[in-house]
């Protein structure tokens, strides 16, 4: 799977993923505006055989497939906060 990928300019090593080249419409609006201007940065094929960094690929694959996009928070957020953050992320 094709994803984008754009990195917020007032929130450092916040980037996130779309499934859509500049298509924002699936991200909550309360999201997008929390995540401030963004920043184009790549676009990377993404297959359950290929490593991230600091994501489960599985886990983007999922969220890219059922939301349309995908949030990876700065690694000095704790495993609790993540679970919260995504909990507030579910689309009803």
């Amino acid at each position: 799977m094709q994803c984008f990928i754009y990195k917020s300019l007032i929130k450092n090593e916040l980037y996130l993923y779309l499934e859509t080249k500049d298509d924002f419409s699936k991200v909550p609006a309360a999201l997008l505006k929390s995540l401030g201007k963004l920043e184009f940065v790549m676009e990377l094929e993404i297959t359950a055989q290929r490593k991230l960094a600091r994501e489960d690929v599985n886990k983007v694959l999922s969220c890219l497939k059922e939301k349309g996009f995908f949030v990876q928070l700065p690694p000095k957020i704790h495993t609790e906060s993540l679970a919260i953050i995504n909990s507030k992320l579910v689309l009803h």
